[in-house]
């Protein structure tokens, strides 16, 4: 985590007691334009191919898990808590969920196109095997926090 992130979230539990493990991320391909729907309540999920947390030997996300996420300059934009973790097959993904994800015009189809191009790219680039079956660990969560900044 960057010095910008660890003095958001100190500032953030000033005075109150603070949880102890924190991740910050950006979203992958617009950390932009996915940090401004989090930070106006559009966007609530997110979902990730399975097979990226073993091959980064990265634990997958827990419910009460706090992530601050950072914007495309790595400087904190918001801090989500996560309140519900799934894993569903890729092809088994609901269009509720998908609606939840906030992008595009929120229709199942636009979330399944941009999410089948972004899961083949991504298990070309760290060595995964792409399917329409594979495992996503879906993930809900809600903005505790937007920075002010």
């Amino acid at each position: 985590m960057n010095e910008q992130a660890k003095e958001y979230w100190d500032s953030y539990w000033k005075g109150k007691e603070k949880p102890e493990n924190v991740k910050a991320w950006s979203f992958g391909t617009a950390p932009d334009r996915m940090a401004r729907l989090v930070m106006d309540g559009v966007k609530t999920a997110t979902c990730s191919a399975r097979q990226a947390y073993e091959v980064e030997k990265e634990a997958l996300p827990e419910v009460g898990e706090y992530n601050i996420i950072l914007n495309g300059e790595d400087e904190p934009a918001a801090i989500i808590r996560t309140t519900e973790v799934e894993v569903v097959p890729f092809n088994e993904v609901t269009e509720a969920f998908a609606r939840a994800e906030g992008e595009g015009d929120l229709s199942y189809k636009h979330w399944l196109e941009v999410h089948k191009k972004f899961f083949k790219k991504e298990s070309e680039e760290i060595g995964y095997e792409y399917s329409e079956d594979m495992e996503l660990v879906c993930e809900r969560f809600q903005l505790v926090h937007v920075n002010p900044d």
